[in-house]
């Protein structure tokens, strides 16, 4: 005889899609499970080195923040190592970034090495203005034209203009860093 109850697939499913976890994606309703400015809040407080906001707007710096320290996973490839000694949560420690290179680059991939993408001297990250900072990501284009290989331009490409725009400003109120060993 059959269960005549929907089966545990069926209401796992109806739950998540009833939950702030389900449905679509997040564009700060309450269809999302966090709203844009809780995104903000937590943002600020995630990155792991201090920002500078000085005339920078706050809610696209800590938009940028949560983009870069919560789903894009920027550190993984711009900071060499990523982790402090004794913070590296893959070894079962406790997290700690390495915020002495943030985002600083210096990681190999074969013949490829991560670029810093710290601010330089005129506070521009990796010395590109928007313009070319969102070519790049749009593009995967180099200045010279080559194709940026390991980034993976071909995902961030499809981030909004304002999550673009909010992942630059974050990097330009981060500190100027080198690339660790």
């Amino acid at each position: 005889m059959r269960d005549s109850k929907p089966g545990r697939w069926v209401v796992l499913g109806l739950t998540l899609l009833a939950s702030p976890l389900g449905g679509c994606g997040n564009d700060g309703d309450d269809g999302g499970n966090d709203t844009e400015r809780e995104r903000i809040e937590k943002g600020l407080t995630l990155s792991p080195v201090p920002l500078n906001l000085d005339g920078k707007d706050r809610d696209l710096v800590g938009l940028g923040s949560y983009i870069v320290n919560a789903q894009a996973a920027c550190n993984d490839c711009h900071t060499n190592p990523p982790f402090s000694p004794g913070g590296d949560p893959f070894k079962g420690e406790p997290e700690r970034i390495n915020s002495e290179h943030f985002l600083a680059g210096g990681v190999a991939f074969g013949p490829i090495v991560s670029p810093n993408i710290t601010p330089d001297a005129s506070g521009k990250p990796a010395g590109a203005d928007f313009e070319e900072f969102e070519r790049y990501m749009r593009t995967g284009r180099e200045e010279d034209g080559g194709i940026l290989q390991v980034m993976p331009w071909p995902i961030y490409r499809n981030m909004s203009d304002r999550e673009l725009r909010a992942i630059y400003e974050y990097l330009r109120a981060i500190p100027h860093a080198e690339p660790g060993p």
